[in-house]
């Protein structure tokens, strides 16, 4: 039943120490702006960049290590919204590159965007508000007034699929896409199991209580920095009562008559499609 997620960095490893500066050739580039990645246009598109030759317009301003892929060390950098688009590319969410680029260039995309974020808005120390600076050591940064030193941080959050006989609970937040129904999800609370969680997420939001809770896969979902960790669930007791808050509705349906589903490369269509096959 596991699920290997489309979303998991495995092209390049976060090898310390950082390697020293090495010739433009040596090394190479993913270029963020925003939450969009820029592309080469075309029938192969890639995220991936040489520093020599760079795109247009795009100088290297103080490049932020990634980590090492195949023995060669991988940067990601800003690129200004004030600066135009380069001719010959393109900016694009990671999600809408699935398909037209290989699995592990959107996760790589996706993973620099998510490191960005963390150097952006870990620059000052949230402590004692003095500047921080990046260790070559380890994946963090450091404040050498106070010495405190912040790491990425992780957000996590259960994701479940409740099952009842042949049908399964499927529910719509008003945050979707028009007509687009899913499996439910939140955030753990301090203090809170993941088992724990899925029990008080199902209930808050559509007042059923399950049972047999068992893992089913993880996706690390970077837009900022969420890990999604997936669950199976069977229906215990109780009828639907939706939180209108959190969900404008939900139902019980079975495999011949499915709503719109979830994008594919999502770990909420995944373990929807293991159900659809019986592989739960």
């Amino acid at each position: 039943m596991e699920h290997h997620p489309f979303f998991s960095i495995r092209q390049i490893s976060a090898s310390y120490p950082e390697p020293e500066l090495q010739p433009d050739g040596g090394k190479r580039l993913v270029i963020v702006q925003g939450q969009k990645v820029l592309h080469s246009a075309g029938n192969s598109p890639s995220v991936i960049h040489a520093f020599n030759p760079l795109p247009p317009g795009t100088a290297p301003e103080g490049p932020l290590y990634l980590g090492m892929g195949d023995g060669i060390p991988f940067y990601t950098m800003e690129l200004p919204g004030y600066r135009p688009v380069p001719e010959g590319y393109c900016l694009s969410a990671p999600r809408e590159l699935y398909g037209t680029i290989p699995d592990d260039e959107v996760a790589l995309a996706a993973y620099a965007i998510r490191i960005l974020d963390f150097d952006r808005s870990t620059r000052f120390c949230g402590r004692c508000g003095k500047k921080t600076r990046p260790l070559r050591t380890e994946r963090a940064r450091f404040c050498t007034d106070c010495n405190r030193i912040v790491y990425p941080r992780l957000s996590p959050a259960i994701i479940v699929l409740i099952r009842k006989g042949d049908e399964v609970l499927l529910a719509r937040s008003p945050g979707y896409t028009s007509g687009v129904y899913s499996v439910l999800a939140g955030f753990v609370e301090p203090g809170e199991n993941l088992e724990d969680a899925v029990r008080r997420e199902v209930a808050e939001e559509v007042g059923v209580v399950v049972e047999n809770i068992r893992y089913f896969g993880s996706e690390p979902w970077p837009f900022p920095d969420s890990l999604m960790i997936g669950f199976v669930a069977d229906y215990a007791r109780g009828e639907i009562v939706i939180d209108a808050k959190e969900i404008e509705s939900a139902a019980w349906f079975t495999r011949d008559n499915l709503p719109l589903l979830p994008s594919p490369i999502s770990i909420s269509r995944a373990l929807i499609e293991a159900w659809r096959r019986g592989d739960m």
